[in-house]
This record gives C-alpha cells, structure tokens and sequence, in this order.
C-alpha cells in the first residue's frame, strides 16, 4: 500500500496514465485533463510553494469551492511534507481568522474576490500569514497576494533551475508526518483542529477499498466540499487509487444536470442528497396520469419486494423475479437515467441516512452503501457490505479497525485511521483518546453480525442531514443575551436547516403589549417581530448553514418540574424534541423527508 498521500497520486499516475484523470466544466463542454498533466500542475504549485520557502511542516491554507485546483494544491502542499488547512468557503471571516492563526498558517490559497475579502479584513489577527495567492481574485490584501498564474512561474523556474528538488522533497515525507488539520465544531467553544497524518488517510483509503471495489472504467461525480474529510478521502485520494476519473460538479445545484452530461458511475453524497432525489422523483409520480401512475407504484412496489429480500439476505421469490426485469426496463430505468443511467452505486455518509431512502435507491437499482465515521478517525470507521446491506445499521468496522461499546453506550474505536489528536489542545486530545481508543461522543449498539446501529449521540453538535455541524450551545447563548429572549433551543439534527424554538422574556415582552397577558404574549404580532430582530442579529454573524431558518414560541418557561431542565438547568434536548414534536415539524413543513 501507499504509505504516504502523495505517493497514492503518484502511483495512479504511473500505473493508469488516464486521458482524463480529472473532468471540469468550461463553458458548454467538459474539459478532460490527464494524468500527467495533472503531475506537472502539482509539481510547479509545489516547487512555485517552495519558493515561498514553504518547508517541511509548514501550514498552508486553502479557501475555495470546489475546483480542479482544489486537489493539485492539496497534493502540492503534502508532496512538500507541509501540513494542508482546508477552510470552508461558507464560514465567516473571524471563523476563518480563528482557524488561520491557531494554525500559523503561512500561506493561504484562496479562490475569489468574496473569499478574498474577508481575509482582508482580518489581516491584523494573522501574523504568520506571508502570502495570499489568489486562484481568481484580484490583487489586493495590503500587498500580500500573488496571482495562481505567478505562484506556477516561479514553479516552472525553480523546475528549470533544480530538476531533482521536488522528486527529493516527495521521497523525504514520511508515513508518520502530519498531512492535514482539519477543524471540526466544537460543543461550546472554539473548533478543534483534529491532525491526521498520512498513514491515517492512507490506511483508511486501503481499507476502505477492500470493501467498497472501484475499477479504472468508473468516473465519479464530485460535489460535496472537499473540505470535509469524507470528500477528500473517498472522493479523492481512494478514486486516485482506484484509477477512477474524477469530474468536478460546477456547484451542488447542478448535480443533476452535470451528471446527465458526465454520465458518473459512482458518487458520494450525504443523506440530504438522497433525500431530495427520492422527494423529486415522488413528486414527479404524483402528478403522472392515472395509468402511468399505477404503473409506476407497480415498478417500485416489485422494486422494493427485491431491496426486501437483498436486504435478507436470501432471494427474491419467483414471481417477483420473474416482474423484476420488466420494471426494471419500464420504471426504473427511466429513473436512473435521471442521474446519467450509468451509476454502479453511491456512498453516503456524514449522517444518518433514512432506512426508507436507501430502500427506495436499492429498488431502482443503484445501491446506497451507508458508512460511518468522523474527522478524527479519518473518516471511515464502518461502512455497508454490497453482499449485505442493512437499513439502519452503518455496517461492520473496515479491515483494521476495531470497534466496541463502551460506558453509556458509547461508541469507542481505535486503529491507524485514528487521528493523532487536537492541535494546541492537550487537554481534549486526553479526554478524545483515553484509554487507547478514540470516544466518538456517539451511542450505538452492535448486533450479531458485527453490525453497527447508530441509537443516539452523547454530544450535542446538531448534523444536518447534508453533513454540516452546528454548535447549538454558543449560538443559543448569543440569543439568551438578547433583552427579549429567555430560553433558545437549536433544532437541526438529520434535517435540511436550523430551527429555534424560543422561550420569550414574559415579563420583558409584556411591555410590548400592554394588557397582554397568559399565552397571547408568545403569538402577538409586536412580540414575534421583535424575535426576529433578534435572530436576525444572531444571524448576520454566522456561517449560512448555521443560521436559523424558521423559529417558534413557547408559551411557558421550560422547568424542572416538567423533566425539561436537569438540576443545573441545562435543556434536556430529548424531552424538549419529544414534547414539542408537533411544533418542530410545523416548523419544516412544505419539505419532503421520508417517514423515519
């Protein structure tokens, strides 16, 4: 195997030297860029950071979307043994400033002039920061920024100059080097910057690929944020090894349209993709005629009859095998080629993904192989068999990983996936790695088979179901300080965006109203405009997927007495979802999510 990230890129280079390695977007067409090509752009960005006097070790961030550049720069910056920052591009300037610093990052790749801009303005927070190249940005940022094209001159001299230095640098990076920090969301303070080294990506992808089979005739369509781990790891380094060409989705709102072009026979997605995929093609059936309607219902029901049995583990009966090519030829295959009519199958990960959908992707015939894992495990911990699948359960542990239950029904791991700890911070490296396993804040159950059943998380970071983490408790708190606010509770976890369910300062919003008392305060006009003044201040300084959509009130105080509150008067979040049920979901009406 690989024993470092760059040399998994190397080695699909010198065994497959595909035409097409990676795919973009270029006006009306897609640009196919091959293999070698792809080696000498990371080979001048390494050399162009080289100049830069970026040295073994050294942080280098990147702030961009989704782009061909995104995985050359990576790859240049860990062929160099320098340490790769990833940012996303949706976080807010003091967030990035935050990540920046804690990592002393010294130079920092960034994609556009709104990228560009919030890093402007936090510059005096960035003493280690030397230089912003800008992949499209305009010059600017007090003299510190340098274009792509003048990072990849001073490359291609140094190339002309040294034809050994960078071939010298790759052979000097060692298993055991540090290849990324990666921050994740913290439960009430600052995000942690989890440091995977080499070996841990690289093993992860090695197991990964013993279950998950990828061939040199597969073409992946990327679109989640190659910030994330998940992207990064199973939709880069393991296709590299896999030899399978990786196009670039132009955004994640045309998905569907770039992969009729592409025709992709795998992807990667989060169970909010699915979800919506499964909501357009139901709504699409319901407005069928009747005859073609009941004949889709026919193709789906056979469908599911066959995800039944595979899901079994035995085989379908005859008569449903005998309907089975029919619908298929009929129903789903009208459906799969909605997403380019060539998908082997998907993964998806990043949340719990809904018993229902995956039945649903089983029976048109792309299958939906569930995984689990998080930042710090690099991410792969379980992921779902093809020989047997099992709705609900995230699969077994990958080659090499263990996996056990442990105090409160904890999931705990360890293995070489597992990170090395948390940057500058000794303290939650102690309490994440105690006693030689890595505690996932996650409850869940392992059955018979070895299978993992996520039941419930100890901490309480909201998922949404498109992957991305909030932190309810510093958000919450911003609310509390507002006069009119007494109580906020972050709702979000598996769903499309973030909800509040607010309990008003009763006796502050009585002088709104005069004369209004008892439960007409929470649903007087004056009352919620003022809430919404508020949240709308909360939410000017947050990322977007943090912000709070849709809010409701309360019309009392949450208590003791009523189970809602524990002695030290923190939220029992689980009451609170289950007695305000009917409200949460009043508050995410008019969106298709399956029934649980």
């Amino acid at each position: 195997m690989p024993a470092t990230l760059i040399q998994i890129f190397i080695d699909a280079v010198q065994t497959y030297r595909k035409p097409a390695q990676f795919m973009r977007k270029v006006g009306d067409s897609w640009e196919s860029i091959a293999a070698d090509r792809a080696l000498s752009d990371v080979q001048q960005i390494a050399l162009g950071l080289a100049a830069l006097r970026i040295e073994h070790g050294d942080r280098v961030g990147l702030l961009s979307e989704n782009r061909y550049e995104w995985p050359v720069c990576d790859l240049a910056t860990l062929s160099l043994g320098a340490v790769l920052v990833p940012i996303y591009p949706t976080l807010t300037a003091d967030q990035c400033a935050y990540m920046l610093r804690d990592a002393g990052v010294k130079v920092l790749i960034v994609s556009s002039d709104d990228q560009l801009a919030k890093i402007a303005g936090v510059l005096d927070r960035l003493p280690n920061l030397s230089t912003i190249v800008t992949l499209d940005a305009a010059p600017g940022a007090g003299g510190k920024t340098m274009p792509f094209a003048e990072l990849m001159r001073r490359g291609a001299e140094v190339r002309r100059s040294d034809g050994t230095l960078w071939a010298e640098r790759v052979k000097a990076v060692r298993p055991d080097d540090l290849a990324t920090i990666i921050y994740t969301s913290g439960t009430t303070g600052e995000p942690k910057g989890a440091m995977l080294l080499h070996s841990n990506i690289a093993s992860n992808v090695e197991a990964s690929l013993k279950v998950m089979k990828l061939t040199p005739d597969d073409t992946c369509l990327s679109f989640l944020p190659l910030c994330h781990i998940f992207e990064r790891m199973a939709g880069l380094y393991a296709m590299l090894q896999g030899g399978v060409t990786i196009a670039y989705a132009q955004s994640q709102d045309t998905v569907g349209a770039d992969a009729l072009e592409v025709r992709p026979t795998l992807l990667c997605g989060v169970p909010r993709f699915y979800e919506k995929v499964y909501g357009r093609v139901m709504e699409a059936a319901a407005g069928f005629p009747p005859i073609r309607r009941a004949l889709f219902d026919w193709g789906l029901g056979v469908g599911r009859n066959v995800a039944r049995a595979t899901f079994a583990g035995t085989r379908p009966g005859r008569w449903t095998a005998l309907q089975a090519g029919l619908a298929d030829r009929i129903v789903h295959s009208k459906i799969r080629a909605r997403v380019g009519g060539r998908l082997r199958f998907c993964i998806s990960g990043g949340a719990p993904l809904n018993p229902d959908v995956m039945a649903f992707f089983y029976a048109i015939g792309i299958p939906v192989y569930e995984g689990y894992g998080l930042t710090e495990t690099s991410p792969v911990i379980c992921l779902s068999p093809a020989h047997r699948p099992k709705p609900g359960y995230v699969g077994p542990p990958i080659p090499g990983v263990e996996v056990k239950i442990g105090e409160h029904g904890e999931i705990l791991t360890r293995g070489p996936h597992v990170m090395k700890g948390y940057y500058n911070d000794p303290e939650a490296t102690a309490r994440a790695l105690a006693d030689g396993w890595f505690h996932t804040g996650d409850i869940g159950e392992l059955d018979g088979d070895g299978y993992l059943k996520i039941t419930d998380r100890l901490k309480e970071i909201i998922v949404l179901a498109g992957g991305k983490k909030v932190a309810p408790q510093p958000i919450e708190n911003r609310l509390k300080s507002n006069e009119w606010i007494a109580e906020a509770v972050l709702i979000g976890d598996r769903r499309p965006y973030i909800t509040c369910l607010v309990v008003p300062d009763f006796a502050k919003v009585k002088t709104l109203v005069p004369g209004v008392n008892g439960t007409a305060l929470s649903g007087h006009p004056k009352v919620i405009e003022a809430i919404q003044v508020a949240i709308d201040g909360v939410n000017g300084d947050l990322a977007r997927f943090e912000q709070i959509k849709r809010f409701s009130l309360l019309e009392r105080e949450l208590t003791q007495d009523a189970g809602e509150l524990t002695p030290s008067l923190k939220i029992k979040r689980r009451v609170v979802d289950e007695r305000y049920a009917k409200q949460i979901e009043g508050l995410y009406e008019g969106h298709t999510m399956p029934a649980a």
